[in-house]
């Protein structure tokens, strides 16, 4: 009789509402920024559409007559960018591996070749000889660029925060999922500006 006493009382114990369902596979810091990356790429997607009437759909020309774009520097700051993600690969399989001057030295570098890629990015625009009001065309120019070295800069910060972290010596091969998280956001962020170089520099 006590048994069953105390078995109703259990029943009757939770209030409110049921526990949240976490059958999901996914982590929520991982699926978070899945889902943030979808949204920015939708972004980007409202941006080549009026890349692509202005220069498709009204055929006009690309650059604008008279303006020329600096497409061998772009070039040369493409391979600064590809690179900053193979050193975050690094970072990312050293920290799995345990070794974490590997993490240290691939997060600091991805980090360096970040900001010189937006340092070039700002010198481009100092020099570039035209302004986004000039052409429609040059408003496009700027806001695929611009919004991407928003973009950039929002991954250096990130960048940042993880590599004082690795430098702490807060990340383990069984507790990394603070430099993954970071890692996929930069990933996208370097197939976002070849897919921007490829459309608004060589084609």
């Amino acid at each position: 009789m006590e048994a069953a006493s105390v078995a109703h009382a259990a029943e009757h114990e939770h209030h409110g509402p049921p526990p949240a369902n976490v059958s999901s596979r996914v982590e929520p810091q991982l699926l978070g920024m899945l889902l943030f990356i979808i949204s920015e790429v939708m972004v980007f997607g409202a941006f080549f559409t009026a890349y692509f009437f202005i220069r498709v759909g009204q055929g006009d020309p690309w650059p604008a007559p008279g303006t020329e774009l600096p497409v061998a520097v772009a070039g040369v700051n493409t391979a600064i960018l590809v690179s900053s993600s193979l050193t975050m690969h690094w970072a990312q399989t050293s920290i799995k591996n345990g070794n974490r001057f590997g993490l240290k030295a691939g997060i600091l570098t991805t980090f360096l070749l970040g900001a010189t890629f937006l340092f070039v990015q700002i010198n481009e625009y100092a020099n570039i000889g035209f302004a986004p009001q000039n052409h429609a065309q040059q408003t496009i120019f700027y806001s695929l660029t611009g919004l991407h070295g928003a973009h950039v800069f929002i991954g250096l910060m990130l960048l940042l925060f993880v590599t004082i972290r690795s430098f702490r010596g807060h990340y383990t091969p069984q507790e990394h999922r603070g430099v993954e998280v970071p890692g996929i956001y930069w990933h996208f962020v370097d197939v976002m500006w070849i897919i921007v170089y490829s459309t608004v520099y060589v084609l």
